[in-house]
C-alpha cells in the first residue's frame, strides 16, 4: 500500500473529522446549557442521608459552578434534604437515577421572593424549593425525583411553596424528572421564554392547588412526552399579567387531574395566542378533559386541538367568555371583556363520566367566533329527562368559569350559546342510557353550519337538535336514527335563514317542529332530502 504524504494524510483527517462532526447529535437550544464541568454536590458538604439539611452546600455547589463560567451540578443517588435552592444563568442541576431532592417541612426553610414581573400571582406565590430569575440557559434533568413533601403544609396559599418557580428566564428546561408532592403548584414558569419541558413525570395530589404545569405568559414553549397525575389541572396555560402567552406546542402527553386536563385560564388578562395541543391522552379527570377560558380581558386566538383522547371525564369540552374582569393589579380598572376567537377541535374519541354535557358559551354582546368541531366522537351515560330538556341557562357573566358553572345543560351532547361562525362536522353522540335531551342545543348562534351529525335520540324525547334565536344556519348530510320524534325543533322570534339540505330524516316521526313565534320563512329546504313518508 502506497504511503500516504503528509499533505494526503492532513486531508484523510480533515474528511474523518468531518464525518465526526456529522455523526454528532444535533443540539437543542433550548438545552445547550454547558456540561463540560461537574460539581457533586458531596464535594461541597452535602450528605444524601434525608436528615441532614444541606441547602447551604448545595447553594455552594450551584454558586461556584456559575462563577466558573457554568456547568452541572450533581446530584448523586440518595435523599437530599434542603429549602430554597437559588439557580443562576448557564447551571443545569442533575439528579441521578436514585437521587431525591427533599424540600423541608419547614416554612422558615423557604424565603419569600418577590420577583421584579408583577402579575396576578403576587397574591399566592412567594416560595419556592428551586427558583430562577432573570436567569438564561438553566436546566433541571436527569432520572431522580424532586419531593416537596407538600402534605406537611397547611394554610392559604403563601404557606406552601410552589416546586419550582422560573421568572423571566430564557432557555428554561426541565427534562425527564419525577416532580412529587408540591405543596403548592408543581412547576410554574412565568414571563419566559423559549421553555422546554420534556418527559417529566408529576404525581402530586397530596394538597391543594396541585397544578401539573403552569405556563403563565411565556413564549415560545414546548411541552411533550410527560406523564401527569395532579390533584388541580395538569398543563394550564395562564396569563396574569398583559403578557400574552403564546405560540406554544403540547404533545404527546398523558394526563389525569383531579380538575381539568388541559386548561386556558382562569386568569387571562394577556390571552393566549398560536397554541397547538396534539396527541394527548386524559383519563379519570374530575372537571373537562379541553377547557379554553377567557374572562378577564385578553384574546384568545389561533387555537388547534387535535387527537385527543379521553376516558371517563365530566365534561369533555368546555369553551367560555366571561366577564369577571379581574385586573391583574392592585389599582388597576378592570379590564374590558375579552376576544375569543378561531379555534379548531378535531379528532376526538371521548366518555364521559357524567349527564352533565359539554359547553361553548359566549356572551350576548360578546359572542365565541369561529369555532370549529370536527371528527368528534362523545359517548356519555345519558339519564337526562325533559324538564332538564326545558332548564333556561343563566348567563353567569360574572362567576367562575368551569363546566360546572351552569349545571346540567339543556342538552346531553353540546349546549352551544352567542357564537358566531359555528363549525359542526361528523360529530357523534351516542348515550349509555336514554336521555331524554337534545342532542345538541343552541341559542343565539349565528353563521352555523351542521353537517354529518349522527346522535341517538330518545323514543318520547326532545328534537334531536333545538335552535332557538339563531340566524344563517346551514343543516346538511345529517341522519335522524330509528326512534327520533322529531328531527329539528326551531323557536324564536328572531331565528332567520335556517336551511336544510341532503338529510336522511326518513325515520323521523316529524323533521322540523317549529314555535309558534318563528317568523314564516325562517326556515327553507335547499335541496331533496329523504322524510318519513305520509
Amino acid at each position: 500500500m502506497r504511503k500516504l504524504h503528509s499533505g494526503g494524510k492532513l486531508v484523510l483527517w480533515l474528511i474523518l473529522a468531518a464525518f465526526i462532526i456529522l455523526a454528532m447529535p444535533a443540539t437543542d437550544a433550548s438545552t445547550a446549557v454547558s456540561t463540560s464541568v461537574a460539581y457533586n454536590v458531596c464535594d461541597f458538604g452535602a450528605v444524601g442521608s434525608g436528615e441532614t439539611l444541606n441547602t447551604k452546600a448545595i447553594q455552594k455547589a450551584i454558586d461556584v459552578c456559575a462563577d466558573n463560567g457554568g456547568g452541572t451540578v450533581f446530584f448523586p443517588a440518595g435523599s437530599f434534604l434542603s429549602g430554597t435552592l437559588y439557580l443562576h444563568s448557564n447551571v443545569t442541576l442533575h439528579l441521578a437515577s436514585g437521587c431525591t431532592l427533599l424540600g423541608s417541612k419547614e416554612l422558615n426553610d423557604y424565603p419569600p421572593t418577590a420577583p421584579a414581573f408583577r402579575s396576578y400571582t403576587d397574591n399566592y406565590a412567594n416560595k419556592s424549593l428551586i427558583y430562577g430569575e432573570s436567569l438564561s440557559n438553566v436546566a433541571i434533568v436527569g432520572g431522580g425525583v424532586i419531593d416537596g413533601q407538600g402534605a406537611s403544609f397547611k394554610g392559604p396559599y403563601k404557606v406552601r411553596p410552589n416546586l419550582i418557580r422560573l421568572v423571566t428566564c430564557r432557555n428554561a428546561t426541565v427534562k425527564d424528572v419525577t416532580l412529587k408532592n408540591s405543596p403548592m403548584w408543581v412547576l410554574h414558569y412565568l414571563a419566559c421564554d423559549d421553555v422546554h419541558v420534556q418527559g417529566i413525570t408529576v404525581r402530586s395530589r397530596c394538597n391543594h392547588n396541585n397544578d401539573g404545569i403552569d405556563i403563565d405568559c411565556c413564549r415560545r414553549v414546548r411541552i411533550s412526552d410527560c406523564n401527569i397525575w395532579s390533584g388541580d389541572d395538569a398543563i394550564v396555560l395562564k396569563s396574569t399579567a398583559a403578557r400574552a402567552s403564546e405560540n406554544i406546542s403540547i404533545t404527546n402527553c398523558v394526563l389525569s387531574s383531579l380538575c381539568n386536563g388541559i386548561k386556558f385560564g382562569t386568569e387571562s388578562n394577556g390571552g393566549f395566542k398560536n397554541v397547538v395541543v396534539t396527541g394527548c391522552s386524559l383519563y379519570d379527570t374530575n372537571l373537562a378533559g379541553i377547557a379554553l377560558e377567557i374572562v378577564d380581558g385578553g384574546t384568545l386566538d389561533k387555537v388547534v386541538v387535535s387527537g385527543i383522547t379521553m376516558k371517563n371525564v365530566r365534561s369533555p369540552i368546555f369553551l367560555r367568555l366571561g366577564d369577571r374582569g379581574r385586573p391583574f393589579k392592585e389599582g388597576m380598572e378592570k379590564p374590558p371583556t375579552g376576544v375569543f376567537r378561531n379555534v379548531t377541535i378535531s379528532n376526538i374519541e371521548a366518555s364521559s363520566s357524567s349527564k352533565l354535557g359539554c359547553v361553548i358559551s359566549g356572551l350576548p354582546d360578546h359572542r365565541i367566533e369561529n369555532v370549529t368541531l370536527s371528527n368528534i366522537r362523545i359517548s356519555v351515560p345519558g339519564g337526562g329527562n325533559k324538564d332538564e330538556a326545558k332548564r333556561v341557562v343563566d348567563e353567569k357573566p360574572s362567576a367562575y368559569p368551569e363546566c360546572t358553572m351552569f349545571g346540567t345543560l339543556p342538552a346531553y351532547g353540546f349546549y352551544c350559546r352567542h357564537v358566531r361562525g359555528l363549525k359542526l362536522r361528523n360529530v357523534q353522540l351516542r348515550c349509555v342510557k336514554p336521555d331524554l335531551r337534545p342532542a345538541l342545543a343552541c341559542e343565539g348562534v349565528e353563521e352555523m353550519e351542521i353537517e354529518g351529525l349522527d346522535a341517538q335520540c330518545a323514543e318520547d324525547g326532545s328534537p334531536m337538535v333545538r335552535l332557538s334565536q339563531v340566524k344563517d344556519v346551514f343543516i346538511h348530510g345529517c341522519r335522524a336514527p330509528a326512534g327520533t320524534e322529531t328531527f329539528l325543533r326551531l323557536e324564536g322570534e328572531a331565528t332567520r335563514r335556517v336551511v336544510l339540505a341532503a338529510n336522511d330524516l326518513s325515520r323521523a316521526k316529524k323533521a322540523v317542529e317549529m314555535a309558534a313565534e318563528v317568523p314564516k320563512g325562517a326556515l327553507s329546504w335547499a335541496a331533496k332530502q329523504l322524510e318519513r313518508m305520509p
